[in-house]
């Protein structure tokens, strides 16, 4: 009875930490509750991460209704995106980790000063990137592979995402400085008016309505451009002009070496993880397209299941790195480490669950793309086996990111080139290839390679070096 009497005020309350979550009205997670800390930064977080997701949905869906050409320029161009995308997020990981250390130690002229000396680096490589995307978008997807029916069509397409990157890098590295401020519900709105934008215009431009042309392949570059620079001009006005934790002044834009070279030792070492993930990743891919197409299919639709039921479990690794850097800033270890546990175990409970969803309804889960029994079949067999390992892989996933967040990119990076490429990819080709087991072999390795990080990184991050790390 108790229990019942109490549940109209548990959601009121549920309902009003949603509130301040999505509004930012709370700022301040080196005091307090750290499980309260853990969802008013996640929550804002895991919605920033959905709309990104439903973007990319939504973008290849009105694509794909202008033809086979359409859809590979876009594929293709994305390929090349990837690098963009790796080293913008590399960025944004060492702009967290070094603004959630100057916000920690109260300083918020050091963390503003450090936020504009991170988006430096930011522009140069935009515009080494425009240029070339500018000059020579054709030979681009001709180097890709393109067919020259394809170049010739989509390249106006590859010439305005690549040209205009800018807004890419912005936009994903604006969000890095927000989060490190502790001010995760900004990042999620800058994100949510980008893709809204972008999302609304995308069909508009491609097809056509009222005044506004049909632009086709173009229009969907356009949309983009738009969508995304709106966004990083949300994003600018509340850098210098917002009331929020960090506030760019005309003292903070002369450049500051010293410091950029810092905060590119911190963004080599996130871009090298991402950049070995994705080496490791696109190998397992070519091991299981040794057998048909059908291993492929059943490896892709899983893959994609498993990407969106883990953006929650993203959402509570982001804010353990944002709480672990604004509490080393504060001179609060302890709490730095209890915040990384605390989020570590939420996470296990998420994806605890999510295991036994698969374990028990991935037939029908893969069934609801296909039908075609093989590909439900090595579907099945891959969410099945990598879900195995999931209690694990919350673990792994949060640490990693509380390394990060501690401005220790360098753990995290050795952790993946030993795992990944000494023991996944090897264990993965004996497995499939030589023990004759087939794509299983490959999914037992990933289950096994992913269980095993995590277990490193728990055995590194309870040594606590990452404490004394000074950035």
């Amino acid at each position: 009875m108790p229990l019942l009497t109490n549940a109209p005020q548990r959601t009121r309350r549920f309902f009003q930490l949603f509130k301040i979550a999505v509004t930012g009205s709370e700022k301040e997670f080196t005091t307090g509750s750290i499980d309260r800390a853990i969802f008013l930064l996640s929550i804002p977080m895991i919605l920033e991460m959905a709309m990104e997701s439903l973007f990319a949905v939504v973008d290849i869906y009105f694509v794909s209704h202008l033809g086979v050409n359409a859809i590979t320029a876009v594929g293709l161009t994305e390929s090349v995106l990837t690098l963009v995308y790796t080293g913008a997020m590399g960025l944004s990981m060492a702009a967290t980790a070094m603004i959630a250390r100057r916000t920690g130690e109260k300083d918020p002229d050091a963390a503003a000063h450090a936020a504009m000396q991170s988006l430096y680096p930011g522009l140069v490589i935009s515009v080494l990137i425009s240029l070339a995307g500018i000059f020579f978008a054709k030979d681009i997807l001709l180097v890709m592979g393109a067919a020259k029916e394809v170049a010739d069509y989509g390249y106006v397409y590859t010439q305005i995402i690549l040209g205009g990157n800018i807004v890419i890098i912005l936009l994903f590295l604006i969000n890095g400085i927000f989060r490190g401020a502790g001010d995760a519900a900004l990042a999620m709105r800058s994100l949510w008016i980008a893709n809204g934008l972008n999302i609304i215009l995308c069909p508009l431009l491609i097809s056509g309505w009222g005044p506004i042309p049909a632009l086709g392949l173009k229009g969907a570059a356009i949309a983009t451009f738009i969508g995304r620079g709106t966004g990083v001009i949300y994003q600018l006005y509340h850098l210098v002009k917002g009331k929020d934790l960090i506030r760019i002044t005309k003292k903070h834009l002369a450049p500051a070496f010293p410091l950029i070279g810092a905060i590119l030792k911190i963004a080599a070492g996130a871009t090298a993880q991402m950049l070995i993930a994705s080496a490791s990743w696109i190998f397992l891919v070519r091991i299981i397209s040794h057998f048909g197409k059908d291993a492929v299919a059943g490896y892709t639709i899983a893959i994609r299941v498993v990407i969106f039921t883990i953006l929650p479990a993203w959402g509570m690794a982001n804010a353990a790195a944002a709480l672990v850097g604004q509490n080393l800033g504060a001179q609060q270890p302890g709490r730095a480490e209890k915040s990384a546990w605390r989020a570590a175990f939420f996470n296990m409970i998420f994806l605890g669950v999510v295991a036994v969803v698969f374990m028990v309804w991935a037939p029908a889960i893969i069934g609801f793309f296909t039908t075609d029994p093989v590909v439900i079949t090595y579907g099945v067999q891959c969410i099945r086996l990598m879900s195995a390992g999931y209690v694990f892989f919350a673990y792994g996933m949060v640490l990693t990111q509380s390394f990060n967040g501690a401005g220790d990119t360098r753990t995290p990076m050795l952790i993946n080139m030993f795992i990944m490429w000494l023991f996944q990819m090897p264990l993965a080709y004996t497995l499939a290839i030589l023990l004759k087991m087939g794509p299983v072999g490959v999914f037992w390795a990933m289950a096994i390679s992913e269980s095993t990080s995590a277990l490193v990184a728990i055995w590194l991050f309870r040594r606590g070096t990452w404490k004394q790390v000074k950035i």
